[in-house]
């Protein structure tokens, strides 16, 4: 049978539920870019077991001159229930946990933590995508790279916000 293509795929009806929280709803200093600038921990539920890598797509939908603005992608990161904090600013990482980061909306490889206008509160959308397989992306790829690569390997995904006011 032909589906259309505006009807759900079986692999997107069948998508179980995961849930992803931050240890704050206001970013701290410590993961600000007006203090320590350090990636947060991400914890995860429901994970899926045929989850091989996780990947995450932080967007501001705040900044004026982009409606998808990015300061950090990761990804390849392995599946489990916690993303650790503090990820290097690095292509390639080990330790805490090996991981591939991509080329940010701020032209650095790695995360870069909120610094909005002083004055403004921003939301920071965290996006996380359960993949099934480890993706053959270089370090340093961008955000529509990654989108690329994902595309047919995505189980489950869940989303998490936070703010930051200066």
């Amino acid at each position: 049978m032909h589906q259309k293509q505006d009807e759900p795929t079986d692999r997107e009806i069948a998508m179980k539920p995961l849930a992803a929280e931050l240890d704050f709803l206001e970013f701290p200093p410590v993961c600000a870019g007006d203090g320590g600038n350090r990636s947060p921990r991400i914890r995860l539920r429901g994970l899926d077991s045929g989850v091989v890598s996780i990947a995450v797509m932080v967007f501001n939908p705040f900044i004026k001159t982009c409606c998808s603005f990015t300061p950090w992608i990761i990804w390849n990161l392995p599946a489990g229930p916690v993303i650790p904090p503090g990820i290097p600013d690095a292509g390639r990482t080990t330790d805490p946990v090996p991981a591939v980061q991509g080329t940010n909306d701020y032209g650095i490889v790695g995360y870069t933590g909120p610094r909005p206008p002083v004055g403004e509160t921003h939301r920071y959308q965290f996006k996380i995508y359960g993949l099934d397989a480890v993706l053959d992306l270089p370090a340093g790829a961008t955000k529509h790279e990654l989108v690329a690569a994902m595309r047919g390997h995505v189980l489950q995904f869940a989303e998490t916000v936070a703010i930051c006011t200066r």
